[in-house]
């Protein structure tokens, strides 16, 4: 039976390098696999899946209109299903009965630590919840991602979705 799987982690903490490189590494052996991301996510190009370290690939593009199992049976199925930034995907969209395993990458919760839509649905059915962790700067292990502004102020408050790198959130203890 294919499982579902969440992995959740603070940001920097090489979430989107651990799906290409699993990605990679279902492909090596000759696999195919389904690269998708949820059409919020443009920071690096609408299609992009691309990590701090430098990896990138190309990924399909979910709406939030969009059957996550419409699109797959579309593509004529694949060995396996990666998600990047699955906390972006609307609870209709977790799918957990394709046949094949689904990787979930993503954050669990947002600079005011309240749960992403997609991510608590996927608390609710993953069958493995895995936390990729990382650290603060003073050496612990970092829980919370904090938005900060230009001059490294914390902001508490805000819309949940602000898209934004090292220049707009901090992982801290």
């Amino acid at each position: 039976m294919a499982k579902l799987y969440f992995k959740y982690g603070a940001m920097g903490s090489s979430k989107s390098a651990q799906a290409l490189i699993t990605q990679f590494n279902y492909e090596e052996l000759g696999m195919t696999v389904w690269l998708i991301k949820p059409s919020v996510d443009d920071r690096d190009g609408a299609n992009i899946v691309k990590s701090r370290v430098g990896l990138s690939r190309e990924a399909e593009v979910i709406t939030p209109e969009d059957s996550i199992r419409a699109r797959y049976a579309a593509t004529g199925g694949r060995d396996v299903i990666i998600a990047d930034e699955a906390q972006f995907f609307t609870p209709g969209q977790i799918v957990d009965e394709l046949g094949v395993p689904v990787l979930c990458f993503g954050l669990r919760t947002d600079f005011l630590t309240h749960m992403f839509p997609g991510s608590m649905r996927l608390m609710e059915l993953a069958d493995s919840i895995t936390e990729i962790k990382t650290v603060c700067a003073c050496g612990s292990k970092a829980t919370v991602n904090a938005r900060v502004t230009p001059d490294g102020r914390i902001v508490t408050e805000g819309e949940q979705v602000f898209l934004g790198g090292n220049d707009a959130y901090v992982a801290m203890c």
